[in-house]
């Protein structure tokens, strides 16, 4: 399979990163520990999660997904064979976010505990925390990497400004520099990353380890009135894609998916790997069956046609 570097980091992921949001929430344990055995099996390696997943469901408290990782890392072993990316920065109900020194101290070591490992691969910035300084946090980040508790740090949700500005700083004071990015990124989302994120990734060397993927669900096709809207609680997320170019997107996914052979969804996230720049994009699977589709999307090739018509339906 092929396997790429993110950034200058030395770790190589294959071009698909399993989304761990839904470990401990949508997936149960059992679910989520056969997800992985399948996973590992298929020579996919890559696991995202954060800290604060899954905080947001009724009766959670942030740090389920992490747990269920950690207690599939003690059952099966082979630390070593994955790859485990994880993030800080969200609140977590005790007021303590953000990107301070203190707070990224004490959240290694309660994710480290979690996850049952002594090393994270990848840490990233949930988000922006303007309000600490840039060498502060990258400061923390550099101890951090020092101490063995982190391979490399990323970031997620930045701008192209304050990802630049943080470059400039790691080189200025010679401080462990973000590796990747993790910014939003699929057919129907296109110029946020596009305009600025890209060129910079691209120029500096940076990885980019794309989100929804799938466009909370649009892109898989299910979407195409309002009508259908109530399919699933995130229909109400999808609502602002049924327009002209959202129905031309669908279209398209269609035509291309009809002629290889797949499927609509695995076209979409196939077109998200091939796109120059981007290092693997994250999706997530809840069934043994979803997650066989998504291994399948990224071994899709799409031809210079396919490419091109999807790139012409989602211009603009």
């Amino acid at each position: 399979m092929d396997m790429r570097a993110l950034g200058r980091s030395g770790i190589r992921i294959p071009p698909l990163m399993f989304g761990g949001n839904v470990f401990g929430w949508t997936a149960d344990e059992a679910t989520s520990f056969r997800l992985l055995d399948r996973l590992l099996e298929a020579g996919f390696n890559a696991i995202d999660t954060a800290d604060v997943y899954s905080r947001w469901a009724p009766g959670h408290a942030g740090g389920e997904s992490e747990t269920v990782i950690g207690n599939w890392l003690k059952r099966r072993g082979g630390r070593s064979k994955v790859v485990i990316a994880t993030k800080v920065g969200m609140e977590m109900g005790t007021a303590e976010k953000g990107l301070s020194r203190a707070w990224i101290m004490r959240a290694v070591d309660e994710s480290l505990k979690r996850l049952q490992t002594d090393y994270i691969d990848l840490y990233q910035a949930h988000r922006d925390d303007e309000e600490t300084p840039l060498e502060e946090t990258l400061g923390a980040f550099a101890e951090l990497i020092g101490q063995g508790k982190v391979r490399a740090i990323g970031a997620s949700n930045f701008t192209a400004e304050r990802l630049r500005e943080a470059l400039q700083t790691s080189a200025r004071l010679n401080l462990p520099r973000y590796e990747s990015l993790q910014p939003l990124y699929n057919l129907v989302e296109r110029a946020g990353f596009e305009a600025e994120l890209e060129p910079l990734c691209r120029a500096e060397g940076v990885g980019v380890i794309s989100y929804y993927a799938l466009a909370a669900g649009f892109l898989t096709g299910k979407y195409r009135t309002e009508a259908d809207l109530g399919k699933s609680p995130r229909g109400g997320g999808v609502k602002k894609h049924l327009n002209d170019r959202g129905m031309g997107v669908l279209k398209a996914l269609d035509e291309v998916a009809v002629r290889l052979g797949a499927t609509p969804a695995q076209v979409a996230v196939a077109w998200v790997v091939a796109r120059p720049g981007v290092t693997a994009p994250i999706a997530s699977a809840t069934s043994l069956a979803q997650l066989e589709d998504l291994m399948k999307a990224a071994r899709l090739t799409l031809d210079p046609a396919a490419i091109d018509q999807l790139d012409r339906a989602s211009a603009g």
